[in-house]
């Protein structure tokens, strides 16, 4: 669910700047945006996947102690 909160947020943010962008071609600049936007896209992936992780490591946790109180 959080994934794809934070994946529309991102795209949302890519297409607000993408809209915003002057009548002027900048390379330079043009170039500079999209890595900040692969940037920003990156992170927000690592960010998924370190909670993905977690959640996994809690069920983890959960699995072991109810095989432990089975015993």
């Amino acid at each position: 669910m959080s994934k794809s909160i934070s994946l529309s947020l991102v795209l949302a943010a890519s297409l607000g700047l993408a809209a915003c962008s002057g009548g002027a071609e900048n390379t330079t600049a043009n170039n500079a945006m999209e890595n900040t936007m692969e940037n920003a896209t990156n992170a927000a992936e690592n960010a998924m996947n370190a909670a993905e992780n977690a959640t996994n490591a809690a069920a983890n946790a959960t699995n072991a102690a109810n095989a432990s109180n089975a015993m």
